[in-house]
């Protein structure tokens, strides 16, 4: 089967679960941030080993399951990934896309993807809420590798503005009405994981222009630009990088930061939503 027909598929087997919804917009949710699918209203939740093809999240904070609904206090119809699998994990960068290829088959055009992040710059903060502008790819890997299939996409897709502008224009207006001001928008840099960096790769990070670290979010951005959907995403910076604060770094701490800073976040994304609906 093509990786086409395999996606296909896949959706087909999603579609029948939804009772005739057609999603609008996607959401990927990363560590600790699953709770908003569960304010999805009139939901219907499949967990990952019930979906055909779908790779199976082995880490803690990722629920493992995809919610349908409508998004809170409104009629725009979200589908959402609690959790995420990563390239750490043993899978290829095509099949941690395969998903949020998935998420586009159904009829997503609009994609935000959320993630936790280091911080590679001293004056950030844990909490921090940050707009991604652009991303720096250090892993060497790339979904879009081997054959092209043209039903998916054109073998060598532009990235100008994989963060769409008009997505992002409209973040930060929902920032500044609800969270009292603008956000800080930056580079996210993805490296494979799952080591923590060390403070030269962080200093290296730093030289090449980028403001966060992560193990996420890029091969899914290209996937979906490379199907013709937008792309926004946020990152919850829940620690500095190594070298930057003296602290040792654990995912315990990822966990705790990404709840402390839970209902900003939820209220960013639910504000976000609303836009989208209003614009639509």
């Amino acid at each position: 089967m093509s990786p086409f027909d395999e996606i296909q598929a896949t959706a087909a087997a999603v579609r029948a679960r939804l009772g005739g919804r057609s999603p609008r917009v996607a959401l990927v949710l990363g560590s600790g941030l699953g709770e908003l699918a569960d304010r999805l209203e009139q939901a219907v939740r499949i967990p990952y080993d019930e979906i055909p093809g779908f790779p199976r999240s082995s880490v803690h904070g990722h629920a493992g399951r995809l919610v349908a609904g409508r998004a809170p206090g409104g009629r725009l119809e979200v589908v959402a990934m609690q959790g995420r699998v990563h390239c750490y994990e043993g899978h290829s960068a095509a099949r941690v896309a395969f998903p949020v290829r998935v998420l586009v088959a159904l009829g997503a055009r609009t994609v935000v993807l959320t993630n936790a992040a280091g911080g590679c710059d001293p004056q950030m903060a844990g909490g921090d809420l940050v707009l991604v502008r652009d991303h720096l790819n250090l892993t060497g890997q790339n979904p879009l590798c081997g054959d092209n299939d043209d039903r998916l996409g054109p073998r060598f897709p532009d990235l100008s503005t994989v963060y769409h502008p008009d997505l992002r224009a409209l973040a930060q207006r929902v920032a500044s009405a609800r969270l009292g001001g603008p956000l800080r928008e930056g580079v996210y840099a993805w490296l494979l994981g799952p080591s923590y960096e060390t403070p030269a790769e962080i200093r290296m990070v730093r030289a090449l222009g980028g403001d966060l670290v992560g193990m996420s979010t890029v091969p899914e951005a290209i996937a979906a630009v490379h199907m013709g959907a937008r792309v926004a995403a946020l990152s919850c910076v829940t620690n500095l990088a190594a070298g930057l604060s003296g602290q040792p770094l654990s995912h315990d701490e990822v966990m705790e930061t990404a709840a402390r800073v839970r209902g900003r976040f939820l209220d960013l994304v639910e504000g976000l939503l609303g836009a989208l609906e209003a614009t639509a």
